[in-house]
């Protein structure tokens, strides 16, 4: 405590407040953002996982790419080498190319007669039973095509041991029949499939109308192409081995095609 004597001359007391050494204080400094992550290792651990991660998607990514779009595109592209045809008058004297060209002038006649054989300026029906679409031609060209259905290629059997395989025969085929508002003559297997007993064959109740359509032709050995009442069935494999077609394709087809139009079902 010291005195210290004041403005108006009295005497004080002055307490002295000590003084801090600066060599002895050392205020700590605040660390920046970028050093704190830096310091953080499970944060520096996590974002290098996620960038090894970005990297290898990124190089799956390039890889599907490259492989799916690039190399098919290049691919693609025309090579700047062309195909020089060149009149080289000594290889046509070669005994070898000229039996080489004799047999392909060979091939190319047979092929054409057997190609004019089947496509004749006639009109004639295709019939895929694949995807159970038709194709009526004339004059070697389309002129109609649509759905129709065919068989289902299902088994019937009896205790006694029939059976019957409900299939479209393929083949080369042609028009041997034609007839407006056709009877349907059920079949045994007609009454076999509703669990009924088989009558006679010239029974009155084998036969049934206006379930055929307005049309009808004859392949042979029973089947026909014809018309049908269940038309939402129409594309799909659902008949026992005729040919069903809608009305309106039916009538064309029947007015197009004659006794002797050739069939081809495949």
């Amino acid at each position: 405590m010291e005195n210290e004597i004041t403005d108006n001359g009295s005497l004080s007391e002055t307490e002295h407040q000590p003084v801090a050494n600066e060599d002895s204080l050392t205020i700590p400094a605040e660390k920046s953002f970028y050093q704190q992550i830096l310091d953080n290792k499970k944060l520096i651990e996590v974002l290098h996982k996620t960038f090894i991660g970005i990297l290898v998607s990124l190089a799956i990514i390039f890889l599907f790419v490259f492989f799916i779009y690039i190399i098919p595109a290049l691919q693609e592209i025309p090579s700047g080498d062309k195909t020089i045809v060149t009149n080289n008058t000594e290889l046509k004297k070669e005994p070898s190319y000229k039996k080489q060209i004799s047999q392909m002038n060979r091939d190319i006649q047979r092929l054409s007669r057997k190609y004019n054989g089947y496509t004749t300026g006639q009109s004639y029906l295709v019939i895929n039973t694949t995807d159970n679409l038709f194709y009526l031609f004339r004059n070697k060209k389309q002129v109609r095509e649509g759905h129709c259905s065919t068989g289902s290629f299902k088994m019937l059997k009896t205790e006694e041991g029939r059976s019957w395989i409900f299939k479209t025969p393929k083949g080369k085929f042609w028009i041997q029949g034609k007839i407006t508002n056709p009877p349907w003559r059920r079949p045994d297997w007609a009454y076999v499939e509703e669990g009924l007993p088989i009558p006679s064959q010239d029974d009155p109740s084998r036969y049934e109308y206006n379930v055929l359509g307005d049309y009808a032709m004859a392949l042979g050995e029973g089947y026909l192409i014809h018309g049908t009442i269940y038309k939402r069935a129409l594309g799909m494999p659902v008949t026992h081995g005729c040919v069903r077609l809608d009305d309106d394709d039916l009538k064309v087809i029947f007015n197009t095609l004659s006794i002797g139009s050739k069939v081809y079902i495949f």
